[in-house]
């Protein structure tokens, strides 16, 4: 289901290359591409390993070459971000699938843009408002579940039982045959435990009714580093199997993407760029290392 797209990051590699053909790399040059990756949100860990990396291919082919080294580091992003497998595992009948993560990060519209992804590729799709805390979250997902042409499953009271609402949303996809469903989530801080275990609940009633197919961390591109933290406690404690993007437009830097999944395995599944409902596509290796170095 991936789907190419160009995506626009911050230009801080891709700058450090425009116009320099005839330039020839010395030591300046390792410490441009140093402040530029750390600047792209690379982090410390991985951009000393990238330098490394290019360092020994530059001294293996003897090349001082500009486009060389653009072409060894585009080269080494995508071979390092394709490692992991980017497949969404929608197999079982109804899938389910939760998605998670802080408040802030574009959760509710992603579950919007997650499901017209979906039914353009002719799929039946059922969205669980298990969000209950807030009527305003409840309210917002069926705005983006009407726009994404797709049924839901509502609170009956406002702060009901959100495993309950799961359980509900699960039991109406079996009963009228719908192939996909997608369970909203409260916006838990990964900091606050209580909310970690209410999680942990709504995992357990699932599983009672249908294997869990996808936990989708969704993550704001623009959050940097931070977004590792978020990955790493969500990992722990919900069993996310990949990676949402949200916000990954021109004031994203993008290169935290490598740190979070070499630390934690996870795979990028989705990326999202823009606010329309159609603005949600499968990760592309390929496409996001061009992006990114040019």
């Amino acid at each position: 289901m991936a789907e190419a797209r160009s995506w626009s990051f911050g230009g801080a590699l891709r700058n450090l290359f425009t116009g320099q053909q005839k330039r020839v790399i010395d030591e300046d040059t390792w410490d441009e591409l140093e402040v530029a990756l750390i600047g792209a949100d690379f982090g410390p860990d991985i951009t000393e390993s990238v330098i490394d990396e290019l360092k020994e291919k530059v001294a293996r082919y003897r090349t001082e070459d500009y486009a060389d080294l653009q072409r060894m580091l585009r080269e080494g992003l995508e071979e390092r971000l394709s490692k992991f497998d980017t497949t969404l595992k929608l197999t079982e009948r109804p899938a389910v699938v939760l998605v998670v993560g802080v408040n802030g990060v574009g959760k509710t519209t992603t579950i919007g843009k997650f499901a017209k992804f979906l039914t353009n590729y002719g799929r039946t799709v059922v969205v669980g408002a298990a969000d209950t805390f807030r009527a305003a979250a409840v309210e917002q997902l069926g705005t983006w579940a009407e726009r994404a042409g797709v049924q839901i499953v509502k609170p009956q009271q406002q702060g009901q039982d959100p495993a309950s609402v799961a359980y509900q949303t699960i039991d109406f996809a079996k009963q009228n045959g719908v192939e996909i469903v997608i369970i909203d989530t409260a916006g838990r801080l990964h900091t606050k435990g209580g909310l970690m275990d209410e999680l942990g609940k709504i995992k357990r009633v699932v599983e009672k009714q249908a294997p869990i197919a996808e936990v989708l961390l969704v993550l704001d591109a623009t959050t940097g580093q931070n977004g590792l933290m978020q990955a790493q406690a969500f990992l722990e404690s919900a069993g996310v199997t990949g990676l949402v993007l949200t916000k990954l437009d021109g004031s994203a830097k993008g290169g935290f993407v490598l740190a979070v999944q070499e630390k934690t395995g996870l795979p990028i599944k989705l990326v999202g760029q823009g606010e329309g409902i159609g603005d949600l596509t499968g990760f592309t290796p390929h496409v996001f290392a061009q992006q990114l170095v040019g």
